[in-house]
This record gives structure tokens, sequence and C-alpha cells, in this order.
């Protein structure tokens, strides 16, 4: 943690507006995105993508239940091949959340003079959950377009969770005395529920049997509220969402006094990363003998390095793939 960090850093607040049926977040990371790009020597651009990443996953995993994993994946053609973030809920009430990010770039492709997201080139947004031992994990998709992150992040919710969403993100390096500069990010999302009694239409779904499409939701009343809910939202400056003096109960007030928004217990989050030497090797179970020597290094030993934390793992080829079976 930096000496600058302040007490509403690395915090997920949940918000509801009680004249509409529009619930929200408000975000602001600063020494868990330091932790998260700390570990590699990324260039600026992909910097931008990943604390973009990071920050979306903090604002839609906080609705997440106790131990359960969000995942997010960009993949793409262009020079940022893949963005892959984690959330993991807390084990416990009380508990902070973790969250985890790596990139995976071609540093010749890259050009550092564009906009982080033309890095990407064609390719896909995915959201994955994993609910735990015995679930099926979901996994939805929607290809890359919009121009960045989060408008590929309310295509994905329009589509597959037929729930109009709105994302204002700001993140970028900020200097600290001493000339130090360092990453902070911060951002709002809202997101229009159905009314009570309605049910979400899954995927495809077009709003027969009781189910609720995403116009469905805005008809009525409901499609003015959420028109003036994200004219209000436009009004945001980027020192409001990212700076120091603003707290974000103070931002939603200023934002929007006239919806009467209602806040709820805030989330904080760190770092964390699950890897432990015990994946390695369930991991590694898949190899045969004959690949387990393949990978084994001039020093008699197989190494393994974690992409998200940089934790480095050695172990002896003996005890690592399955016996008998060569591919």
């Amino acid at each position: 943690m930096n000496a600058e960090q302040i007490a509403w850093d690395d915090t997920v607040l949940p918000f509801q507006l009680d004249r509409s049926d529009i619930r929200g977040r408000v975000a602001r990371l600063d020494g868990v995105l330091e932790q998260v790009l700390r570990q590699h020597s990324y260039p600026p651009v992909i910097e931008a993508l990943v604390a973009e990443a990071a920050l979306l996953t903090a604002l839609i995993g906080q609705s997440i239940k106790l131990r359960w994993k969000l995942s997010l994946q960009i993949r793409g053609k262009g020079a940022a091949r893949l963005i892959a973030t984690d959330y993991y809920g807390p084990g416990e009430d009380g508990e902070p959340a973790r969250i985890r990010a790596y990139a995976s770039y071609d540093a010749d492709r890259l050009d550092h003079g564009a906009a982080p997201f033309s890095q990407i080139g064609e390719g896909y947004f995915a959201v994955m959950l994993d609910q735990g031992s015995g679930m099926q994990p979901y996994q939805g998709f929607t290809p890359i377009a919009g121009g960045s992150l989060s408008a590929c992040a309310e295509t994905y919710f329009a589509q597959s969770e037929q729930l109009p969403t709105r994302f204002s993100l700001t993140y970028g390096q900020s200097q600290v005395p001493g000339g130090v500069s360092h990453w902070r990010a911060g951002g709002v999302m809202l997101q229009h529920m159905p009314t009570a009694g309605g049910a979400v239409a899954a995927e495809g779904g077009s709003g027969e049997g009781g189910l609720l499409t995403h116009a469905d939701i805005l008809s009525g009343d409901a499609s003015e509220n959420w028109t003036r809910a994200n004219l209000l939202l436009d009004t945001v400056e980027e020192m409001e969402l990212i700076g120091p003096s603003v707290t974000p109960t103070d931002l939603l007030v200023r934002l929007f006094h006239e919806e009467e928004p209602r806040v709820f217990e805030a989330q904080t989050v760190r770092f964390g990363c699950s890897c432990s030497a015990d994946k390695v090797r369930q991991t590694m179970s898949i190899y045969s003998q004959r690949d387990i020597a393949k990978m084994t290094t001039a020093a008699g030993i197989v190494t393994a390095d974690c992409q998200f934390c940089g934790a480095h793992y050695e172990f002896d080829p003996k005890t690592l793939g399955f016996e008998g079976k060569d591919a």
C-alpha cells in the first residue's frame, strides 16, 4: 500500500437509486492495481488495458456470492493477445475480495502511439462464473467492438443478460511526492433491473413466458428513468472518479441526489492469487513421463511460473505427470 492511499481506495460501494429500478457500484482501485501491475514490466498501452479490465472486474464481481469466482477474458488477434482477470468472492462476510490480472502480448506488434483498445483487434470478450464444486461454470461471450473494454461489457450485459448497463471509467498514472508515479482507477456502473415479479430472459430469450428482454425492461417510465440516470452520469468528471478529494458517497450525492441514492456496505478488495504447488502438480498430471522429460531442465528439475503473481515453482520430474502412458 503506498503512502497516498486513502480510506475509500480499493473498495467497491454498491448503491441503488430509490426513484427507479436502477442499481450501481462505485469502485476505486489504487494499491490493488499497483500490485497487479508491478508483477510485470508492461508497456503503458498494455498497462492501460489491464487497468481497465481490473476495474471492470471489481465493478462486476462485487455482486457474486461468497467463495464464487468471476473471470474476464479478452482475447484478440492484435498485439494484445490476452487480458485475463479473476475476482474471488470473500471467503466469509466481512473479508476482502481478491483480484488478480495479467496480459499476454506481442511486443513487436505493439503500436505505442495508438489507443490501448486498438491493440486487441478482432476477438472476443468473455465473462465466466465459477460457482464452486459440483456446479457447472457459466460462460458468456461477445465480440470485441465499441471502442473500449467497458463498451464490450455493456454489450455483453445487453445481449447475454438482457440488462441495460452503463459504465463510466477512468484510469491512469498519478504523480506522488518525490516524482514517483503509480496507477489509479475509478468508475461507476449503472444497471437497470427488471421490475418486481419479472425475470430476466436467458441469452436469445424472446420475452415470452414471463421472461423480460432488454426492450421490456426499458419500457414506459423505465426508459425515462434510465435516460435521466445516464444523462446525470455523463456529467461526471475524471477527477471525481479517480481523485483523492471526492468520496464515493459525495460523488453519488452530486450526481444522483434527486434520484434518492441509497448506499450499502462497501466491499474491500485486495490483490490475491490462488496459485500453489499442488495446483501446478494437478495441471501437470495430464502429461506423460515422456512429456515431462521434455520439460526437464539441464539441472534435472521442472520449473513453472505463475503468470498472475510471478511465483516460481520447481519440481522433481519424478513427482509429475502420470506413469506408464507415453503419449
